[in-house]
């Protein structure tokens, strides 16, 4: 959590309801995002006042264990935030997060608003539609029907002191939520609702590293001179002089841009026939494969890449999009940009 958030934004902060299963790591997530300004662990939606954890996880309460997070609407959507939150938990998971099962780890958005009159339900019904149209997208990708509750808040009550921060005073605790979703939300958040945005192909070839259909996808046939750009961040990947026809049926190169705009995984999921799959650095999306049967007047190698991850800029149209610095390795000149900023 950004413990420099300028207090005259907080004027201004709003508040959102994520039940999430054990609410530890869930408060933990939440407090890596840039723009949350606070977070409470509690108990949502229980049938008595001011519930203990013994009494929650008897089951008498009905209770959800629940994160608030306080948040500034400048800096973090609460789209991000929901799209954050579905991405961190299971979707579908009736009652159960992780290895926690009960009542109390059932999964819900509750809408709610710190405002009274009109105002208040103007904010509770603005955000219920954020809440609804996140899940119609989930559904878009993975058809199948969520757990997730989407409900107003009935009430909230703060858990005992100990659970609080409970990760940063218990660094080694217990925590469904990987370790490294928590590490990396930050990045994530700048990305996701692009992301979430992309087709359902451009979707399913970035995030869950499919492949798309060979020979009648969009760039195998595309030599005009440009360059490719991440589909998501828009940062440059691959020059047209660097492509080639492999007869692969997808975009082949024989190298990136730079060598630092990706990182190399090994990927073991077809059952011997081990490959090296290529995600970028920065938004970490998914490209394909790098093979060693490339032309070996090129280096030898094959950038094997979907065209669903990559967009096209031609060259006639780089200098207006911002891409001028790179001209010069589309044209064949020596020299790459060293101040360059995607």
């Amino acid at each position: 959590m950004d413990e420099n958030v300028n207090n005259a934004n907080d004027a201004n902060a709003q508040t959102a309801y994520f039940a999430g299963g054990c609410f530890w790591g869930l408060e933990r997530y939440f407090q890596n995002v840039d723009g949350v300004i606070d977070t409470t662990v509690g108990y949502a939606q229980s049938n008595i006042e001011n519930p203990t954890y013994e009494q929650v996880c008897s089951g008498a309460t009905d209770a959800a264990e629940t994160v608030k997070v306080t948040f500034d609407p400048a800096r973090v959507s609460l789209r991000t935030l929901t799209l954050l939150f579905l991405e961190v938990i299971d979707p579908f998971s009736v009652n159960q997060q992780g290895e926690d099962r009960g009542r109390q780890y059932r999964t819900g958005l509750f809408y709610a608003s710190d405002a009274e009159g009109d105002s208040g339900e103007a904010q509770r019904a603005a955000q219920k539609a954020v809440y609804i149209a996140a899940l119609e997208q989930l559904v878009d990708r993975q058809p199948q029907r969520p757990a997730v509750l989407v409900e107003p808040l009935r009430n909230f009550y703060p858990a005992e002191d100990y659970h609080q921060d409970y990760l940063i005073n218990n660094p080694g605790g217990y925590c469904h939520v990987p370790i490294a979703a928590i590490a990396n939300v930050k990045r994530r958040q700048k990305y996701v609702e692009r992301i979430w945005d992309l087709t359902l192909e451009q979707f399913a070839v970035t995030q869950h590293a499919a492949t798309e259909r060979p020979f009648v996808n969009e760039y195998d046939h595309e030599f005009e001179p440009g360059i490719y750009v991440d589909i998501v961040s828009g940062e440059p990947l691959f020059s047209s002089r660097d492509k080639f026809d492999s007869g692969c049926g997808w975009p082949a190169f024989s190298k990136p841009l730079k060598a630092s705009l990706l990182t190399e995984h090994e990927d073991h999921r077809i059952p011997g026939r081990d490959r090296i799959e290529v995600r970028t650095s920065e938004t970490q999306i998914h490209l394909g494969h790098v093979f060693e049967d490339g032309p070996a007047d090129r280096g030898g190698l094959r950038y094997c890449m979907n065209s669903a991850a990559l967009r096209f800029v031609p060259r006639s149209q780089m200098e207006a999009e911002g891409y001028g610095a790179w001209i010069p390795a589309v044209d064949g000149e020596a020299g790459e940009p060293a101040d360059y900023c995607a």
